[in-house]
């Protein structure tokens, strides 16, 4: 059957879902189509306790279309909830918050992130919007789920032009080629998407990278995976990341 999303959407997107778990709370903010997307599809296979938060302020939204923008009214159909932004902080402050996606214009090899300038930060090259609290939710929530839809060395670098924040528990990272995952200081990858390799990871990273002993193959997308994401995204809002 012929597939709306490309491999790289479909792969990044069911690679997230997988990372969250069953009876988990997950929260995402702004500018988050592949996280949302990726909350959905985990609630409707393996995580249907799946306790979806997101900015717009609904807890468990079934957006009958889903929009391209984290912050659509849309959000808000058939949510069993509202709550206010600072709830998702005072969740993370009481260790009630399991799972937080984040993301960055650069990541490096510790996991930490950069979303406030490139360059000198005096004068930088490029004067990015701020962690808008991602600091504080980096720190708090109790597993960091990273994303960028690029991978290539300047997005992910060796050190940093500016930290704006520093996970300090569980750190994984999804990107268009593979998933890495934080043990000890380090980021290390734990599985291949199947049409990446070891070769080409290397070359669009920014520092020696360093594979798992048991590095694996992705597990390759079901055609009910395909389907299902054609279901909750057939207008293909996550295509406005890449």
């Amino acid at each position: 059957m012929s597939h709306k999303h490309t491999l790289e959407q479909a792969y990044m997107t069911v690679s997230m879902a997988r990372l969250l778990r069953d009876g988990e709370t997950v929260f995402h903010g702004i500018a988050s189509p592949i996280p949302m997307l990726a909350a959905l599809f985990a609630q409707r296979t393996h995580a249907p306790n799946l306790t979806y938060l997101n900015i717009s302020g609904s807890v468990n939204p079934r957006p009958t279309h889903l929009p391209h923008s984290t912050v659509d009214p849309r959000l808000l159909e058939m949510t069993s909830s509202l709550f206010p932004m600072s709830e998702a902080f005072d969740l993370a402050a009481k260790g009630r918050l399991d799972s937080v996606f984040l993301s960055g214009i650069q990541i490096d090899r510790h996991g930490h992130i950069n979303m406030s300038a490139v360059g000198p930060f005096a004068k930088p090259k490029v004067r990015l919007p701020g962690g808008a609290g991602s600091a504080f939710l980096a720190e708090n929530a109790g597993r960091v789920l990273l994303w960028r839809t690029k991978h290539d060395s300047r997005s992910f670098v060796n050190e940093l032009s500016f930290c704006t924040a520093t996970p300090i528990k569980e750190v994984y990272v999804v990107t268009p080629l593979c998933v890495f995952h934080r043990e000890h200081s380090d980021l290390v990858v734990s599985s291949i998407h199947p049409y990446s390799s070891e070769s080409e990871i290397r070359q669009n990273t920014g520092w020696e990278v360093i594979f798992s002993p048991s590095v694996e193959t992705t597990p390759p997308l079901t055609e009910d995976d395909w389907r299902l994401l054609t279901k909750l995204d057939p207008e293909q809002a996550v295509a406005v990341e890449f």
